[in-house]
């Protein structure tokens, strides 16, 4: 039988550039090794920072190198650059392609965007279709959609951009009514942005203002979450229609919150899984992680988080994640490991999952 071609989308045009070549790095691994090397042809496929399409022997020294790579600002010959980045690549350049593994992280990666252009392209994908990408990318709709489906959360508050920018006169009233409903501490997050970029936690009322201003120079929508004092819990989700969680995992940090330097610097955080909660805590973690999953019509895989209130004995959802960090040590893989599933073999079941929806 001949051998599944799937072409491995990495790279992309957010900040989350290096994050995801080193998330293509373990896939491409996975679908050389084991069984996965007699059913699949690795094609990897490369996109700039800038947004051009690169494949071939281009896209394979980046999968290598794990570095990022830049041709020269003039002209190019080369037959691996798909020509311009202000239009959609070809179809027929990638005609080759059964079915795409997007590993692009961010926006431009997992907000709907790419998952517009492969249904276009009608070729099957990893992962989820576009409402349930955009939904899982931008926290307001996500909440909305999360309140509808009866699942607890924090308080928050929806910010615009022009709120903090266009008028003086707003922007004093917004922060009174932020203390007033929020409190502090609170964290002030771009709407649409992955790996914790420009979020902030604050404690006062200028710590309050910087990170309104800081937020509103990523995104022009913004949230405001209250503070909980809670553990972290995390919970991996993998199927199409009829999903399945793994087992619930916890993170521990020392960091005054799991910004991007924790999240990707070795040894600032710990993860532990399973995670040491009760049966029943882990039991309601997972089956809101399965309803989280298919209230935003997400598919493959998805990475559901937590805040878990000892005080109290309250599990609140935090968000979603539907294209998780796929690196080796990335929390999502480890909770399918510990839950039975190899790397290799989870790399195959979402090929398969693809193929299936």
């Amino acid at each position: 039988m001949s051998k599944t071609r799937v072409g491995l989308l990495f790279g992309g045009r957010s900040g989350e550039h290096e994050v995801s070549i080193r998330s293509a790095q373990a896939i491409a691994k996975a679908l050389k090794s084991d069984q996965n090397a007699s059913k699949y042809e690795l094609l990897p496929v490369y996109i700039r920072k800038d947004g051009v399409w690169q494949k071939g022997e281009i896209a394979q020294k980046i999968l290598a190198s794990g570095e990022p790579f830049y041709l020269p600002e003039e002209k190019t010959t080369s037959t691996d650059l798909v020509p311009s980045p202000s239009l959609l690549p070809d179809p027929t350049n990638f005609a080759e392609i059964e079915v795409w593994f997007p590993i692009l992280h961010g926006p431009n990666g997992e907000d709907g965007t790419i998952q517009g252009l492969l249904t276009l392209m009608q070729v099957p994908f990893v992962g989820s279709g576009v409402l349930g990408s955009a939904v899982g990318m931008d926290k307001i709709a996500m909440k909305m959609i999360f309140s509808q489906a009866g699942l607890s959360q924090v308080k928050y508050k929806m910010v615009t951009r022009s709120q903090i920018w266009s008028n003086p006169c707003i922007f004093p009233k917004l922060c009174d009514e932020i203390e007033a409903e929020l409190g502090y501490p609170c964290f002030v997050k771009p709407a649409n942005l992955g790996s914790s970029v420009g979020i902030s936690k604050v404690r006062s009322r200028s710590e309050l203002e910087t990170a309104l201003d800081n937020a509103a120079s990523y995104d022009r929508r913004i949230i405001v979450e209250a503070g909980v004092e809670a553990r972290e819990l995390e919970c991996a989700v993998l199927g199409n229609d009829q999903p399945q969680a793994s087992v619930v995992g916890e993170i521990t940090f020392a960091s005054d919150f799991y910004d991007y330097e924790t999240k990707y610097t070795a040894g600032q955080a710990d993860l532990f899984i399973p995670a040491k909660v009760s049966d029943n805590i882990a039991n309601q973690v997972k089956e809101m992680a399965v309803k989280a999953f298919l209230a935003v019509d997400a598919a493959g895989l998805a990475r559901v988080d937590f805040f878990y209130v000892e005080k109290t004995g309250e599990v609140l959802i935090n968000e979603i994640n539907t294209l998780p960090g796929f690196t080796a040590t990335s929390m999502y893989p480890q909770l399918w490991a510990a839950s039975g599933i190899s790397f290799s073999e989870l790399v195959d079941r979402l090929v398969q999952l693809a193929l299936e929806r």
